[in-house]
């Protein structure tokens, strides 16, 4: 009796254990899906702005401009034919395209990008004033307006592909000295603002950024812009402001961090890819510098030819100078000896 009971109260602790083990195994699951989470959502690819990307300023209306502005970058123009104030400013590695293909062609994808952007799930709701912030990668939605009073940070986390995208329902107010900071491999390419009318950029702000505005942007004085001002169906408006077209930059050469280039150059043809790249063929000399060690491209291939071989020059044999030839001998001539005189007779 005792023996049974025993046994059915062991057993009856097995169960209860095995209970309790699938209880807290359940609950790690359920943990590890909620970290996970927000890491998914905030995976965005790049809002895809077509031919509009090579423009540092493009607009519906007009382009107009006060003071010495610089713009690195394409500045486009489409319906509208009017383009104002250049000089004084100057469009650097760029053209002016005005009602013409290429902007038209520009205006359409700017359209698509700025759909693209609106219609992104958020990941957070925001509002009002943004100073004093840092966000992560995601996308930032605000019904209404959007503001910004001082220093805002986006922090990649290590990821130079991560992308920011803020929705603003109505407006962008960026006030007088405000800033965006880029950290954590955070790249201004890889941040859009999309606005559902009109932004405006605060004096002597520095802003980053691509904005997509539905209606219209205004720059005002001393303001720089490190990305582009896009603006559906307004106009842009400049004074005395600096705006550089961003590009992501990618990374080259292996996991080492450097990167390696070979070249050849020589008669013929030939090519390689990945990290190292050959041409030619035949004679030629090789040469191979830049960066640190990096490890070779994925499926990479490079060609190297053998050296011509050198040509050996041939050693001329030096003239040989003749062993001087032996004197013939020199036979003496016999001396005969001459008789004496005898003495002349004195008698």
């Amino acid at each position: 009796m005792y023996r049974r009971a025993h046994q059915r109260s062991e057993a009856s602790e097995r169960k209860r254990r095995r209970h309790a083990r699938m209880i807290t195994i359940a609950g790690l699951v359920a943990a590890g899906s909620l970290l996970a989470a927000p890491f998914a959502l905030s995976a965005q690819a790049p809002v895809g702005l077509g031919t509009a990307g090579n423009f540092a300023v493009l607009a519906g209306s007009a382009v107009t401009n006060t003071g010495p502005s610089v713009i690195s970058g394409s500045v486009g123009l489409a319906p509208g034919s009017s383009v104002t104030g250049f000089p004084p400013g100057i469009v650097l590695a760029g053209t002016t395209q005005v009602a013409n293909g290429v902007s038209l062609q520009a205006k359409n994808d700017l359209v698509t990008a700025y759909n693209d952007a609106a219609g992104r799930s958020s990941t957070a709701t925001v509002s009002g004033d943004l100073a004093g912030r840092t966000l992560t990668p995601g996308v930032y939605t605000s019904a209404s307006s959007l503001g910004l009073s001082g220093q805002l940070t986006l922090d990649a986390q290590g990821d130079p592909s991560a992308v920011f995208v803020f929705q603003a329902g109505s407006s962008l107010i960026v006030g007088s000295g405000s800033q965006v900071n880029l950290i954590g491999s955070a790249q201004a390419c890889n941040v859009y603002w999309q606005v559902g009318s009109s932004a405006t950029i605060g004096t002597s702000s520095a802003f980053v950024g691509n904005i997509l505005a539905l209606t219209s942007i205004t720059m005002t004085t001393g303001a720089t812009l490190q990305g582009s001002a896009l603006a559906r169906n307004g106009a842009v408006t400049l004074d005395t402001n600096t705006i550089t077209k961003a590009t992501c930059a990618t990374p080259s050469g292996g996991s080492g961090g450097g990167s390696t280039t070979t070249t050849t150059t020589g008669g013929g043809s030939g090519g390689g890819a990945g990290s190292s790249t050959g041409t030619g063929s035949g004679g030629g000399t090789t040469r191979s510098t830049t960066g640190g060690k990096g490890a070779t491209g994925s499926n990479g291939s490079t060609t190297h030819k053998s050296p011509k071989p050198k040509k050996h020059k041939t050693v001329k044999p030096k003239a040989v100078t003749p062993a001087p030839k032996a004197p013939k001998p020199v036979t003496p001539k016999p001396v005969v000896p001459t008789a004496p005189k005898p003495p002349a007779f004195t008698g």
